[in-house]
């Protein structure tokens, strides 16, 4: 088979299973391809002949049948450079990668074609996700194309037009009191009571493996040589594992060489653990209290491994760095003059830029690889009156009954 499960604490090597994630040794369960195998059909020469979408990378991606991929065009979206900021800042090379692009205007089209192809090839008819926004609008859309039903659960502060997309596109959404952990609970609930497939971060393979097609865009875009920093909005940090993944595979397959990109994490103030995590022990520790920052893709408290996270920015020479609502707007405005329409977790990569300039952590020669996961319209405010707000699994069980 071109891909098992390997886990890097035991070392133990199993077949690929769809829910298959933890180890018996209590360990995570990553994705290993066979690089011989793959090495048999790609080769930087195939890929000028392939489709302008992530699946030109099919055979790094999990899935064993092609009939069974679910897609609405996603990928290979523009690496644009931003003159006047280069300009601006004396900073060598600056390039946005604008993932607003893709087909529900947020890179989570990435990991949600990738996860629902997994779950149409197991069989799967019913899927479900805790999500602070576009990751349940695109599951919807990726659900909805596939024909399956889906389950999408939001804190009830999600700003308005995220929840109507997901209304828009089909999927029973309900607004929780309470942060993303506690969306996630419900669906943990679910999982065992409904039968939902879940699409939560890191819950399944899929979502991370279709984020890793961003780190194989950049390399292709830059014609194999890496940027020395990526600046990337972190929350659940999928896209910060799956782009790691892409280069250390990119590295075995001999597609690049030299350095690796240092990655920066950046949050919004008031709900920054990786920043706590890296200013203090290097030991992760969600974030419990104090939760103050708005809701956004970034308010992540307690990430699914945050630890993972924190050892891949050490790994990498990278960091982690934490802006403010104002920051994060004025950032928004300087990045419109520029030509590009950017959500708050898009703004704050700029923004984090602009410090880690002021902090000569990022020097003239660097050249350097932000990240807009998304656009600014997404953020306007409507209001939605009309859904119930619930707070646990049972108060979900009592609506269904009742509709």
């Amino acid at each position: 088979m071109r891909f098992t499960l390997l886990c890097k604490v035991c070392g133990k090597n199993v077949p690929f299973g769809l829910k298959t994630k933890i180890c018996s040794c209590g360990g995570n369960l990553n994705i290993e391809y066979d690089m011989e195998i793959v090495k048999q059909t790609f080769t930087k020469e195939s890929l000028t002949h392939r489709d302008s979408t992530m699946w030109r990378y099919a055979e790094l991606l999990p899935l064993e049948n092609k009939a069974n991929i679910v897609s609405l065009g996603e990928g290979w979206t523009p690496l644009i450079p931003l003159r006047k900021a280069e300009a601006m800042l004396s900073i060598n090379k600056i390039w946005v990668k604008r993932e607003e692009q893709n087909p529900t205007n947020s890179f989570k089209s990435r990991g949600f074609s990738a996860a629902i192809s997994l779950a149409k090839e197991y069989g799967v008819n019913q899927v479900a996700v805790n999500s602070n926004g576009n990751a349940a609008s695109a599951l919807a859309a990726y659900a909805s194309y596939a024909g399956m039903k889906s389950y999408v659960f939001l804190p009830k502060d999600c700003p308005s037009l995220l929840v109507k997309e997901c209304l828009e596109y089909g999927a029973h959404t309900f607004l929780v009191d309470g942060f993303i952990h506690d969306a996630g609970a419900i669906v943990k609930e679910g999982e065992t009571l409904q039968g939902w497939h879940n699409i939560g971060t890191l819950k399944e393979h899929g979502r991370v493996e279709g984020k890793k097609t961003m780190g194989f865009e950049i390399a292709e875009q830059l014609n194999w040589k890496l940027p020395d920093v990526i600046i990337y909005p972190t929350g659940g940090g999928s896209g910060i594992v799956g782009m790691w993944s892409a280069f250390l595979e990119l590295q075995q397959l001999g597609f690049v060489t030299g350095d690796l990109p240092r990655m920066v994490s950046v949050q919004e103030k008031g709900c920054h653990p990786l920043v706590h995590a890296l200013e203090s022990t290097g030991r992760f520790i969600p974030q419990t209290a104090n939760i103050t920052s708005t809701p956004t893709g970034m308010r992540v408290p307690n990430p699914p491994d945050g630890q993972l996270l924190v050892s891949i920015l050490y790994q990498s020479g990278g960091t982690a760095i934490a802006v403010d609502k104002e920051e994060i707007t004025q950032a928004q405005v300087s990045l419109g003059h520029q030509g590009i329409s950017s959500s708050p977790e898009g703004a704050a990569t700029f923004a984090g830029l602009l410090k880690l300039v002021e902090q000569g952590w990022i020097s003239p020669k660097d050249e350097v690889v932000l990240f807009n996961t998304s656009c600014s319209m997404k953020y306007m405010s409507i209001t939605h009156t009309d859904l119930p707000i619930i707070k646990t699994f049972e108060d979900w069980a009592k609506l269904s009954t009742n509709q």
